[in-house]
This record gives C-alpha cells, sequence and structure tokens, in this order.
C-alpha cells in the first residue's frame, strides 16, 4: 500500500519525464460519438498527442487547454479508454486525459448511455456499461480518423466509482448481485444501496447471468479509483484478471467505504495491485478540481475537506497514472 506525500509530487514528475522522454507533446481534442448498435450514439471525447498550439476552450462551466482538432503527432500510440462514474461525463477527468496527451497516449473517454449528468434512467444497468467501453474501443481501432496512429495491441483501461466496476467487469472480474441485498440491509446508507433503493429495489440490480461475456480481452492494463460495488467481486470474482492492476482509494470517501470496496478489490484481486491510499481525500477528490463555475453549480462534487489540496493531489495522481500505463503498455 502506498500513500501519497509532498515529497512523491516530484518524484513521480520525475518518474514520467524519464518514462516520456523526448516525446512530450500538446494535447490534440476531438469531441465526437461512437457507434453504438445496442442503443444511441456514445458521446466521446478524444485527446491525443499533437503539435498544434493549444489554446483554452470553453465546454460548459469547463475550460481546458487544447488544440481542437490538431492533427495526431506519432505512431503505434497506446490508447486508454475512461468510463467516468455515476452521473458524470466524458469530462469528468480531462486533467488526466490531458497528462496522458502529453506523454503520448490516446485516450477516449465516453458519456455513458443512460448514466450521465443529463439522464440517469439506467443507472443500475450497470453492466450495459462495459459492452459500451467495447463499442468505444471498435470506434478508436476501426472508424476515428486517427485510428491508424493506435497499436491495437497497447490498449489501457481508468475509470473511477461506477467507471471502476466497469473497468474490473472489463478486464475480467465477474461480480455476484446477490451480495448486494444482504449488503444494503446491513449498510442502507452507502451510495449504491440508495441507487438501487430508489431505482425500486433489489429486483433492478441484473442477474448473475447478465455479466457472462461482457470482458475485452484487448485491454491489458488497468487504472481503478473507488470502485463501486467492490464487494460484488469477494472472494473470487477477479480471479480471471490477468493483467496489471493500479488501485487508489480514498481514506475518507464516504461513498464507498473502507473495507467494502477497494479493500474487498484489492484482497479479491489474484495479483497484488499498485495499490494507493490518499490521505484526507474524499470521493470524488479523484474528479477534476473544478472551476469556480463548476463549483457554484454543483458544490458537492467540488468540496474538499479543510486541508486538502486537490490540485496538487491531481499533479501526483495524473503523474502516478502516466507512469503506470508508460510501464505496463510498452511498445512491443
Amino acid at each position: 500500500m502506498k500513500t501519497l506525500t509532498l515529497k512523491s509530487f516530484t518524484v513521480l514528475a520525475t518518474l514520467v519525464i524519464a518514462l516520456a522522454g523526448t516525446c512530450a507533446h500538446a494535447a490534440g481534442f476531438q469531441h465526437g460519438f461512437a457507434a453504438d448498435p445496442g442503443g444511441k450514439p456514445l458521446e466521446i471525447g478524444i485527446w491525443y498527442p499533437s503539435q498544434a498550439t493549444a489554446q483554452p476552450v470553453a465546454m460548459g462551466p469547463t475550460t481546458m487547454s487544447v488544440a481542437v482538432n490538431g492533427p495526431v503527432q506519432g505512431k503505434a500510440l497506446p490508447l486508454i479508454v475512461m468510463s467516468h462514474g455515476t452521473g458524470g461525463s466524458f469530462l469528468g477527468h480531462f486533467d488526466t486525459a490531458i497528462a496522458l496527451a502529453d506523454a503520448g497516449f490516446v485516450v477516449a473517454a465516453v458519456t455513458h448511455t443512460g448514466d450521465n449528468h443529463a439522464d440517469r434512467s439506467r443507472s443500475v444497468d450497470i453492466m450495459d456499461r462495459p459492452r459500451q467501453i467495447s463499442r468505444v474501443i471498435d470506434h478508436m481501432l476501426s472508424t476515428w480518423d486517427g485510428y491508424a496512429a493506435i497499436n491495437p495491441a497497447r490498449i489501457g483501461m481508468f475509470g473511477f466509482s461506477a467507471g471502476g466496476f466497469t473497468t474490473l467487469a472489463s478486464i475480467g472480474g465477474v461480480p455476484d448481485f446477490s451480495r448486494i441485498g444482504p449488503m444494503c440491509r446491513q449498510y442502507p446508507d452507502d451510495f449504491a444501496c440508495q441507487l438501487v433503493a430508489k431505482s425500486g429495489g433489489s429486483a433492478a440490480v441484473p442477474a448473475t447471468s447478465a455479466t457472462a461475456d461482457v470482458a475485452d480481452p484487448r485491454i491489458k492494463a488497468a487504472v481503478v479509483a473507488a470502485p463501486a460495488l467492490g464487494f460484488t467481486f469477494a472472494p473470487d470474482g477477479l480471479k480471471d484478471v490477468k493483467v496489471p492492476v493500479q488501485l487508489w482509494r480514498a481514506e475518507n470517501d464516504v461513498l464507498v467505504p473502507h473495507p467494502r470496496y477497494a479493500e474487498a478489490v484489492r484482497l479479491a484481486l489474484p495479483e497484488a495491485p499498485d495499490y494507493h491510499v490518499v490521505p484526507n481525500a474524499g470521493h470524488f477528490d479523484f474528479l477534476v478540481p473544478c472551476s469556480s463555475a463548476l463549483a457554484t453549480m454543483v458544490p458537492v462534487i467540488c468540496t474538499s475537506a479543510p486541508g486538502f489540496d486537490r490540485a496538487a493531489f491531481h499533479a501526483s495522481f495524473d503523474a502516478a497514472v502516466v507512469g503506470f500505463f508508460s510501464k505496463t503498455l510498452k511498445a512491443h
């Protein structure tokens, strides 16, 4: 287990510079859609290395510095797909996406159909999320106009909260949803239990049989932060996971409390993950640091504990994510 300190910020940043070598890039950006035969087109944000000049771009209350539609720079680039938490969007981790693009990765983040900031009608249909991720990978490898620059043997996945669950299912995890009822009777205040209750109870949760064949063998490494429903993978639901995993937990996470979520995942993984516990952090501190406009609109996801510097944490978090994928998705 690792905790992050101010001293580690410099160490990690140095590591990323060393790994990236002379291949530092600006981040190009495109906003588009991936076809989904099983539903509506999937909204995606794509970040990638580019030598074009980055400019501030506003998207609602969010502003990021990117080169919109800049040409892709590089060949045989690794691809990272991103899955957000319940009620989120493709923009939830854009700083991490930019850090990856700056280091030579292509990143495709999806806005999950039926479980996003504008539409939460299918938030409990969590087993449809891995299928959507596979459709995004299909799009990036065959339809995206920069697909020829991607090495299909170098694909990783990043997921937060419900996206962390999505990631675990996508790399071979098999959840046991029969564990939700007993867990929620014991801990009804857990976020997942409240979500199930609002949707009509445990009958709304998919049957275990619905978990078959959602894993995508193209994914070769995974970063999982504050995974939702982590307890559904215990004790042996992750036995078939064969890829390296970096696992994150916020010390003061009240939405997915210790030890039922990330810790359950850590214990169930057949190989010990690269495990990090973030002192004094809350669940939403894994989201990109908020603009003042977003903080006014949605203060609950933007408010950190006294003394916790989300921007400083993200400098270390992004560097650690880049370092992990740089190590595990080496060029063949």
